[in-house]
């Protein structure tokens, strides 16, 4: 199983969202997914996520 798929829930481990649980909605590309936090859609890379298990 892959570490970074869609419907995956991840924690924000940079910026003023550190500690916020996201849900991978769609990859991107190879650096980048669009994450469903509770308001909004938003790219992010990949770095910056954490996968639960």
């Amino acid at each position: 199983m892959p570490a970074i798929e869609e419907g995956r829930i991840c924690v924000m481990k940079v910026g003023r969202r550190a500690g916020e649980e996201v849900t991978i909605t769609k990859i991107v590309d190879s650096n980048f997914v669009m994450v469903k936090d509770k308001k909004k859609e938003r790219k992010v890379s990949i770095s910056h996520l954490e996968p639960k298990k």
